[in-house]
């Protein structure tokens, strides 16, 4: 028989159970948010929301949308036969056997419909958001260990993973901010689980679908902003613009008990964002950079291919850092974090630069896949002109010998880059092998013929200094042929993703086990099956036709 004491512990467990379980008001929940809907509706009791059809459960307020191939208001009935409370669309509907309100931007009001459902989670947390076209999810992580350092109680949300306590939970196969009400739930997850800080790694997409608008951000930090994204902005200007949006929330952030820094940190090297971003922030700001001119800056900076030193100095600190993280865009990353930590919450840069040397790496950048080989694998993320630049300019700055790239350039995606990746390749790496980047439903032939010529501009040699692979798993195992003792061959574009996409169909595919996979062959001894991909066995045509 059990003691009383099990029995208390079970009671408190089933409560604690209970109070997880949230429900509210269908009105309660658009009386608390700042945007324009109907006066008279009916009420319901909402007991989560969806975004997705085959995600409805009883109580669901499904929320229909617009995407770019499908339309959620296509899919309301299947949410109601899965038991929606209620609907929200943009169309005029009748019928519906439950409420049903119509709004002119359900995607815009979905973030504050889910902050309202859970009760404003952000506006109990001290939130520190983080974008650029390039390093926010490293910076992210090193902000993260900055605070756990300073024995603060944090969590991380960011295009990889959502990391709560001792908890860590995927956020999908490809990299974007979460969806808003994903985001709002994790976001009370960390108030539940007690903690008090968190870092949000924001993407421009993310921005322009509104997905973090009530967020309640304090402090923002942008890398950079480069070429990126230009089939979904349209223009730089409307890139830069959807960043530009952090800084301007932080005007909109209410007043919290543990207080609100309303810092914007922005990167001093980075000439095309930097003027247009430090006469945009209306709040406090601090910049950083490489240059004296910077307000936190970096010297003494030492490279090595296992790491970085370098001593941060500003008018109230010098402190030496080092990191595990090689390059110099990595240090530029470091005193992001520090920055945004010591100036807006006043950490103490001892602790901040503890905070660097704590970070061992990011899974997909910079990886370094070692099996005995005599020269220097590695496996990085950089799928911008900018971040291939940087990552071959590292490349370089391990070895004096060769730099091979191994990379390709995404299908319905923005087709300018792919000229200009391969132009930065041709000019900075030894040899190129161009090959397959999640193709989707365009010619991956038309892809590699586009970057082969620009290539071709720089004074590229087919068959000399660059060659086309189109499977990725071969285009590896021919770098690795091709390397000798001393040399560094990158696998650039993937990083940690987990899925590659051909036709419509996504892929099971992982870079690091792929390198794993080639390096094994190379070496003649056991490892990883090389994932599969339509590309090592069948015809173009097909896949392109599924």
């Amino acid at each position: 028989m059990e003691d009383f004491g099990d029995t208390i512990i079970k009671i408190l467990f089933f409560v604690k159970a209970m109070s997880n379980n949230n429900t509210k008001s269908l009105q309660q929940i658009f009386s608390e948010i700042p945007l324009p809907f109907p006066s008279k509706f009916p009420d319901a009791q909402i007991s989560g929301i969806a975004i997705d059809s085959r995600a409805v459960k009883p109580g669901t307020l499904f929320v229909a949308m617009q995407g770019g191939t499908v339309d959620g208001h296509d899919f309301i009935q299947k949410a109601l036969d899965n038991g929606a409370a209620a609907v929200v669309g943009d169309r005029d509907l009748d019928g519906l056997s439950v409420p049903y309100i119509r709004l002119e931007n359900p995607r815009r009001s979905l973030t504050w419909l889910a902050a309202a459902f859970y009760n404003w989670p952000a506006r109990k947390l001290t939130v520190i958001g983080v974008t650029g076209t390039d390093g926010k999810t490293t910076t992210s992580n090193l902000i993260y260990k900055i605070l756990i350092a300073a024995g603060i109680k944090a969590g991380m949300i960011s295009t990889v993973n959502a990391v709560i306590g001792d908890e860590t939970l995927d956020t999908g196969f490809h990299v974007t901010t979460p969806d808003a009400h994903d985001v709002q739930n994790y976001l009370a997850k960390m108030v539940d689980a007690g903690l008090t800080h968190v870092v949000l790694e924001t993407t421009s997409h993310g921005w322009a679908q509104f997905r973090v608008d009530a967020c309640e951000f304090d402090i923002g930090v942008v890398t950079n902003i480069t070429h990126e994204h230009m089939d979904q902005h349209g223009s730089y200007e409307n890139y830069r613009a959807a960043k530009a949006r952090l800084f301007t929330s932080l005007e909109m952030t209410g007043e919290k008990p543990q207080g609100n820094p309303r810092l914007g940190v922005i990167n001093r090297d980075d000439d095309k964002s930097f003027s247009f971003l430090n006469d945009h922030i209306k709040v406090n700001r601090i910049n950083y950079g490489l240059g004296e001119e910077a307000d936190v800056r970096a010297e003494d900076i030492e490279y090595s291919p296992t790491g970085i030193k370098f001593t941060a100095i500003s008018k109230d600190f010098r402190v030496g850092a080092s990191s595990k993280l090689v390059g110099t865009y990595n240090v530029s990353n470091c005193l992001a974090a520090l920055t945004a930590t010591v100036y807006g919450l006043g950490i103490n840069p001892q602790v901040a630069a503890q905070g660097i040397a704590a970070l061992d790496g990011i899974p997909g950048r910079m990886e370094r896949i070692s099996m005995g080989q005599n020269f220097t694998a590695i496996v990085d993320f950089a799928h911008t002109p900018n971040a291939l630049k940087v990552a071959l300019e590292a490349g370089r700055k391990m070895t004096r010998g060769r730099v091979i790239s191994v990379f390709g350039s995404a299908g319905l995606r923005d087709k300018e880059k792919r000229r200009m990746m391969a132009e930065t390749s041709a000019e900075l790496a030894d040899i190129t092998v161009l090959t397959a980047e999640d193709p989707r439903t365009e010619s991956l032939e038309g892809i590699l013929e586009e970057m082969a010529e620009g290539a071709r501009l720089k004074g590229g040699r087919e068959g000399e200094t660059f060659w086309r692979v189109p499977d990725r798993g071969e285009a590896i195992k021919f770098a690795l042929r091709l390397a000798k003792e001393g040399d560094v061959v990158l696998s650039c574009g993937k990083g940690h993703e987990q899925s590659m996409c051909f036709g419509r169909t996504e892929y099971l595919w992982d870079d690091r086990i792929a390198m794993r996979a080639a390096l094994a062959e190379f070496l003649g001894m056991d490892g990883p099956k090389m994932p599969y991909l339509p590309s090592q066995d069948k015809m173009e045509e097909e896949w392109l036709e599924e």
